[in-house]
C-alpha cells in the first residue's frame, strides 16, 4: 500500500490513515498502523496493533512534525511482547485539543498524560507510533558507550511566565526597550539600557 494520509484522529481509537491503492486506483480509508509495510513480505516478528501503537488517539486536533535533529539516529523500541526493535524516524503525529469552543475533555493538553507519536519505520519492516518514554535514541557522536538509564518522572506541571508572578505593570508602556513597574521603580543610575553616548565601556 502506497501513499497513506493520516485522517482525522479519534480520542478513543488507535489512529487511522486513508491509504492510495495505485493498483485499484483507488482510496481506502480507516487503516490502522499495523496494516502497512516497507516491503511486500511478511514480518519477523509479525507484530499486532498493540505492539505497535501504545496509546489511543487523545484528542481530534492533529498534527505532523519532524524533529530534525534526531532524525538520523537510531531507535530502539520497548514493545510490549517482542523485547526491543529498532528502527529509522520519520515524523511525529501529535494530538492538541483544536476548538477552544469544544470542552476539553480528553488528554492532550494534561502534562501528565499527554504523549507525542513517533513514527518509526522498523528494521522488520512494520510501522509503529510510539511515545518517547518508550524509547532509545543514539546518535553515534553525542551518545557515550553505556547511556545512563533515564529516571525521569512524569511532568505534572502546567508551565506559564506571565501569571502568578508581580504584576509587570506595562499598561503605559510605549517604549521599544521597556521597563516593567518594578524595574522603574528600582531604576537608578546603573540602569541595564543607556543610550550609545552614556553606554559602559566593553570590558573585553
Amino acid at each position: 500500500m502506497s501513499g497513506c494520509l493520516v485522517s482525522p484522529s479519534q480520542d478513543v481509537h488507535s489512529f487511522y490513515f486513508e491509504t492510495y491503492l495505485p493498483e485499484y486506483a483507488a482510496m481506502y480509508d480507516k487503516l490502522p498502523i499495523s496494516a502497512f509495510l516497507s516491503e511486500p513480505e511478511l514480518p519477523d516478528p509479525d507484530m499486532n496493533l498493540p505492539n505497535l501503537q501504545f496509546w489511543n488517539c487523545m484528542d481530534y486536533g492533529v498534527v505532523s512534525i519532524t524533529k530534525q535533529f534526531i532524525g538520523s539516529m537510531d531507535y530502539e523500541l520497548y514493545t510490549r511482547d517482542h523485547g526491543i526493535q529498532k528502527g529509522t524516524y520519520i515524523c511525529t503525529i501529535d494530538n492538541y485539543h483544536a476548538d477552544p469552543d469544544v470542552i476539553d475533555y480528553a488528554t492532550s493538553e494534561n502534562p501528565a498524560e499527554h504523549k507525542s507519536h513517533n513514527l518509526i519505520e522498523l528494521d522488520n519492516g512494520q510501522y509503529a507510533l510510539y511515545p518517547n518514554n518508550r524509547m532509545r535514541i543514539f546518535d553515534n557522536s553525542l551518545t557515550p558507550v553505556d547511556p545512563k538509564m533515564p529516571d525521569f518522572k512524569v511532568s505534572t506541571e502546567y508551565y506559564s511566565v506571565e501569571n502568578g508572578f508581580d504584576r509587570l505593570g506595562m499598561g503605559r508602556e510605549d517604549e521599544y526597550f521597556w521597563k516593567t513597574a518594578k524595574e522603574r521603580k528600582e531604576e537608578t543610575k546603573e540602569d541595564m539600557y543607556h543610550s550609545q553616548d552614556g553606554r559602559y565601556p566593553d570590558s573585553q
